[in-house]
């Protein structure tokens, strides 16, 4: 289990050239919202990722209606761990029709970029692309947590878009350490 830092207010958002499961290959550019942006990273095998994979479809489709754009990341190692290969991705982004790209980060240098950590880890971006949440989805673990949980990713998100600011208090997301290669 690992959990990310706290967020490091208007950090900036680095660049990235990805393809996706959907057979583009995007940038940050690309997938930059006129309120703000969400970079996820997640994977198809990680049991705190499957725990909430239905409520982050929800609130991703939400977000894009507030003018947040939102893109999904896999940076885990397919060699030593093929469910989260190019090709398991594309089924999984099928099944579940995911609203945002799904993106490949095969050398992992995008992970190295945002110094990301587990799955899923998210990063909060202002319109100008600076981080404005690095917290969790919600309260669930590897376990979905109760129906009515707060949304403290989707409220965060809200709060940045109509304000450019995010909350002050934030709580960590947790979940499963991104798998790197051996060096």
């Amino acid at each position: 289990m690992a959990t990310p830092p706290i967020c490091d207010f208007n950090w900036p958002a680095p660049d990235f050239v990805l393809p996706a499961t959907d057979g583009r290959t995007y940038t940050l550019n690309d997938v930059t919202g006129e309120a703000g942006t969400l970079v996820m990273f997640i994977c198809n095998h990680c049991p705190y990722v499957l725990a909430i994979l239905d409520r982050m479809i929800r609130d991703a489709a939400d977000l894009k209606a507030l003018g947040i754009g939102v893109v999904a990341i896999c940076s885990n190692d397919a060699q030593s761990y093929p469910a989260d290969s190019f090709d398991n991705m594309k089924g999984m982004a099928e099944r579940h029709a995911f609203p945002f790209p799904y993106l490949h980060d095969e050398d992992q240098s995008v992970a190295r970029a945002y110094d990301a950590v587990c799955t899923p880890d998210f990063f909060g971006f202002d319109k100008d692309l600076g981080l404005q949440y690095r917290g969790r989805l919600d309260a669930s673990r590897a376990q979905p947590g109760a129906a009515d949980l707060r949304r403290d990713l989707f409220e965060a998100m809200k709060q940045v878009a109509a304000t450019g600011m995010g909350p002050e208090n934030q709580v960590a997301s947790m979940g499963c350490s991104i798998k790197w290669k051996a060096a």
